[in-house]
């Protein structure tokens, strides 16, 4: 219940207890909040400081208003700082939920001239094509297309990918990714091959994500391109 002596404002009480709700899980996706009547009763408090914490929750990105359905759970985003280096495993992290991963693909190519270029490959090398659906809290969030020097990382074939490629590069072959190159970030709309990994709507929007990342010593460690959920990714450019 809500104190009515305390100091804090009676809208925020409420809506940092809407709010550890659905961080503790106890309010999932998709489920529905009370009305508007119903809290306001239920807390003996007036609709306008319920209307207030819900607005608050909403333009937090917590709760979604659905025209003449109700008030639901939103689907929780992963925050990333653009510019920052930071992994999938790390950012999941940081958001206080778990990720996971599937390999689907592990395939020796061939690579063409500015992979070749940005890869620092020399004539003949081959790549090595690894792509994962990346999971949080057991949701798809993310297709992640890595290509590797197959001559520098064919040990990754071996490799169990199902937990952090960096985390093996770093224990195994003492390479650690440091930082992110120059990254190109756009919109584009799934295909039948994102529709059916994501578990989304065909042209359903996802970021598209494209970079070079380097080690510590400034060495080319993999390109990754990358095609993540609009809807479960925000971006932080600050």
């Amino acid at each position: 219940m809500l104190k009515q002596d305390n100091q804090i404002p009676l809208y925020i009480q409420l809506k940092e207890s809407i709010r550890s709700s659905i961080l503790n899980g106890q309010l999932k996706f998709g489920d529905q909040i009370p009305t508007e009547l119903e809290l306001s009763e239920e807390y003996k408090i007036s609709r306008i400081t319920v209307r207030k914490a819900i607005l608050d929750l909403v333009e937090e990105g917590y709760l979604v208003k659905k025209q003449g359905k109700g008030t639901f759970v939103n689907k929780r985003k992963i925050e990333r700082k653009i510019v920052h280096f930071l992994s999938f495993t790390d950012a999941c992290k940081a958001n206080g939920m778990k990720a996971s991963s599937k390999v689907f693909k592990k395939e020796i190519i061939q690579p063409t001239a500015k992979d070749q270029e940005r890869l620092q490959l020399d004539e003949g090398d081959a790549l090595l094509f690894i792509q994962r659906v990346r999971y949080a809290d057991e949701s798809p969030i993310m297709i992640e297309n890595n290509y590797f020097s197959y001559k520098d990382f064919h040990s990754l074939l071996n490799e169990n990918l199902d937990d952090s490629i960096y985390k093996i590069l770093e224990e195994k072959l003492n390479v650690k990714p440091d930082r992110a190159g120059e990254l190109t970030l756009e919109i584009v709309r799934a295909t039948e091959e994102e529709v059916n990994l994501l578990n989304t709507a065909s042209g359903e929007p996802l970021f598209y994500m494209e970079t070079t990342v380097y080690d510590e010593n400034d060495r080319p460690v993999h390109i990754g391109k990358q095609y993540i959920l609009g809807d479960s990714y925000k971006y932080n450019l600050k």
